[in-house]
């Protein structure tokens, strides 16, 4: 079949291809869309109509006010410092309602704080608990719903603790004393008093308990969210993950433990119970079936006690509840002698990359003050170490660009014997000592840096609302400019248009960070030798313009990182191409801008 009816039937089906799709999305993904806004619009007035009747008896009824969750619950200690505000719950002595008021949900002025803890009655309640464990005490031991009675202290700050008590009626009291320090660690100290006649046993528990997942959680291929702890004895424990999905089919996993740590995390949160780290603890994290939604607990169960009469044991638990910023995990680590709490953070399996390449730019940022100007930094220090071999490499590929027309001509020569063509051409290369391959080098050496930067970018807080200049005001998140509006000068939002709306905010979207990388892409493929096949050519001609859109949906900081860094191995290549003689489309275009 000749070339042309390749390259035409190659169209037709490319062309077939976007009006099925078009079709689809009309037809049958636009339709779905609104039976689900309906869906979940009936949904919000039939649980706003719920929360004002009276509820049936075993119906579980969920209210969106705040503020009649939190009474719901009885009497309560505020909390507040620098870092949290919220309070916890006497029914249980519950921690179930906590923002981080350092962090909000959005870059618009007037965001909310960001929610970690959500007290129950509301939609995907989040909370922490703690309790003791004895079947066979008498008058009980506290558990969830135990009616604590505050006897000290009245807000709980980083200066003034609370103290809780509880007597079980049989000769036991129970006091509780709750402290926060000035970032996102709480300490529990329980002390349990025996003034009855006989001993008994119990056992100090904590439990962190979500009720269903969120929407927005669990759904990112490369980021761990769900159960994470980690678990074994000294100087060999290893970290555990489960993920939501993988925890809803296998709803119970096991440990067992000396000291260690474990909880939920979501991509900047975490929620984690840390024992004494030489206590002995058995760790199960469950998900339990529940008529409302399925409940996801991560349960720490600490070594039996043996009380004597008139006497008194005092067993002391902590709770992490904040950002995962990588000094604070640091610093508790070395603290608490935590083991592996920096993996907290998800750097992923090239860690050994992702967390030296965070360094830097925290180094970086110390210095100017933007992470931005960091990541060109970063770029510049990863140009410098491999502009040896790089080095070696454009220099090759400068001398094979000298040698197209002899390449040329062993095609004339041989045009049809392709073996020929290929001996001939080798023997040039060993002549000239020009290695063809030199070339893939450094791009194979930069793709795992590349992903250690996407990975970076995407999982450290640090990174969040990060700002550069102008309208880039999240480095985290992709270019929020669009061709499709001229770049704001149009006061119209392109994902809002019907039908398309959907391509032209995603997989469609063009904007001034993606041109200027696809510009630069394009510049420094035009400086490469070009590919003997007429297709293969063809390819890498299009090869810009499919990333250009690809990149669009990536973190700006991303698109900031790899654009600096075509732009330094365009410079790089021109120096040398000028160096050796070899054609370059910079100087073909200055040439033909000085002629004109």
């Amino acid at each position: 079949m000749p070339p042309q009816d390749n390259s035409r039937n190659t169209i037709i089906f490319v062309v077939i291809a976007v009006i099925m799709l078009l079709a689809y999305n009309v037809f049958v993904m636009a339709p779905q869309a609104e039976r689900r806004k309906a869906a979940q619009q009936a949904a919000a007035e039939q649980t706003t109509a719920a929360a004002t009747a009276a509820p049936s008896p075993g119906v579980v009824v969920f209210t969106e006010d705040r503020t009649v969750a939190l009474g719901r619950g009885g009497a309560r200690v505020p909390i507040q410092t620098g870092t949290v505000t919220g309070s916890l719950s006497l029914r249980g002595a519950r921690i179930d309602d906590l923002f981080l008021t350092k962090y909000q949900e959005t870059i618009e002025e007037g965001s909310p704080a960001v929610e970690l803890f959500r007290p129950e009655g509301m939609r995907h309640a989040y909370q922490a608990q703690f309790g003791w464990n004895g079947p066979n005490v008498p008058g009980g031991v506290p558990g969830p719903q135990t009616p604590w009675r505050l006897t000290e202290g009245a807000t709980l700050t980083t200066a003034t603790p609370v103290t809780l008590t509880w007597d079980n009626g049989a000769g036991l009291r129970f006091t509780r004393r709750i402290a926060v320090d000035d970032q996102y660690l709480f300490t529990i100290t329980d002390t349990v008093a025996n003034f009855s006649a006989q001993p008994i046993a119990i056992a100090p528990w904590g439990r962190i308990e979500r009720q269903g997942v969120p929407d927005e959680l669990g759904r990112q291929q490369v980021l761990h969210e769900g159960g994470i702890g980690t678990f074994g004895t000294p100087g060999d424990y290893a970290t555990q993950q489960l993920k939501y999905k993988a925890w809803a089919k296998k709803p119970v996993q096991e440990h067992t433990s000396t000291g260690g740590w474990m909880g939920i995390t979501d991509k900047y949160w975490l929620a984690a119970l840390i024992p004494q780290q030489d206590e002995r603890i058995q760790a199960a994290f469950r998900v339990t079936d529940a008529a409302h939604a399925d409940i996801h607990s991560a349960t720490m169960l600490g070594e039996t006690h043996t009380i004597a009469p008139g006497r008194q044991i005092t067993e002391t638990q902590r709770l992490f509840a904040g950002a995962k910023r990588n000094e604070i995990l640091s610093a508790y680590e070395k603290q608490l002698n935590l083991p592996r709490f920096i993996y907290a953070i998800d750097w992923g399996f090239l860690f050994f990359l992702t967390r030296p390449i965070f360094l830097l730019v925290e180094l970086f940022y110390g210095w100017f003050g933007n992470f931005g100007l960091a990541i060109l930094g970063l770029t510049l220090t990863v140009r410098l170490i491999m502009f040896p071999l790089a080095n070696k490499s454009y220099e090759s590929m400068s001398k094979m660009r000298t040698l197209q027309p002899k390449m040329e001509e062993l095609k004339k020569k041989h045009p049809d014997d392709p073996a020929a063509q290929q001996k001939e051409l080798m023997a040039l290369y060993q002549k000239e000592k020009i290695n063809p391959l030199a070339g893939c080098l450094p791009l194979l050496l930069q793709i795992p840096v590349f992903y250690a930067v996407y990975k970076m970018l995407f999982v450290t807080i640090e990174m969040r609302h990060a700002p550069f200049f102008g309208w880039i005001r999240d480095l985290s998140a992709a270019d929020p400019s669009t061709i499709w509006n001229l770049f704001g000068l149009i006061p119209w939002d392109p994902s809002s248009a019907p039908l398309i709306g959907a391509y032209l905010g995603g997989t469609f979207a063009l904007s001034i960070l993606a041109i200027f990388y696809g510009l630069t892409m394009w510049l420094q493929m035009a400086m490469s030798p070009p590919a003997p096949d007429p297709m293969q050519r063809r390819i890498f001609q299009f090869m810009p313009i499919v990333f250009t859109f690809i990149m669009a949906t990536f973190p700006a900081g991303l698109l900031i990182y790899w654009a600096w860094s075509n732009i330094l191995t365009i410079i790089q290549q021109y120096v040398i191409m000028h160096r050796l003689k070899a054609e370059n489309p910079i100087d073909t275009f200055l040439l033909r801008f000085k002629k004109a």
